[in-house]
């Protein structure tokens, strides 16, 4: 099976809904692709400095499917939530076809730095959300596994 390295960086949210009454806001942001499966997601440590305009240049690799790229129906999805001790709450989401990022980081040299709306139900909320991502060669899984397999250190016998 054909394969790719994905790699992605959140860097920082500006201008986000101020979602607490009380309190500063304490914002990170859940990365998933595809199918939207919560054990799937990646999460990003809370911003506790930034409130609505959080910094966090936390990158999360991924290994994904040729098969996800070719069409437009695999999304990338990040949802931005305020840290709580009642209850995270939630302040918005994006939602990019990878086949778009793909496209665009390919014509902008490998890796691009995107800046999208954070959308709340419909309608586009309060704020921008940027990233920069990265998409590697291609690879057939096995040859995938090999190389991760002797990176973690492990010998073949």
């Amino acid at each position: 099976m054909e394969c790719r390295k994905f790699e992605i960086t959140l860097i920082s949210a500006q201008d986000l809904e101020n979602v607490r009454r009380l309190g500063k806001m304490k914002v990170y942001a859940r990365v998933s692709i595809g199918s939207g499966n919560p054990e799937a997601e990646k999460w990003t440590p809370p911003d506790r400095h930034g409130e609505s305009n959080p910094v966090w240049n936390f990158t999360m690799k991924y290994t994904i499917c040729e098969s996800m790229i070719q069409h437009y129906n695999t999304m990338l999805v990040i949802k931005l939530y305020c840290k709580r001790k009642l209850g995270d709450r939630y302040i918005g989401e994006m939602h990019a076809p990878m086949k778009q990022l793909f496209h665009d980081t390919k014509t902008a040299g490998g890796s691009s730095i995107m800046t999208f709306f954070v959308q709340k139900g419909c309608m586009n909320s309060q704020g921008l959300i940027r990233f920069c991502c990265r998409f590697g060669e291609k690879v057939m899984l096995d040859e995938l596994l090999l190389a991760e397999s002797l990176a973690a250190g492990m010998t073949l016998r």
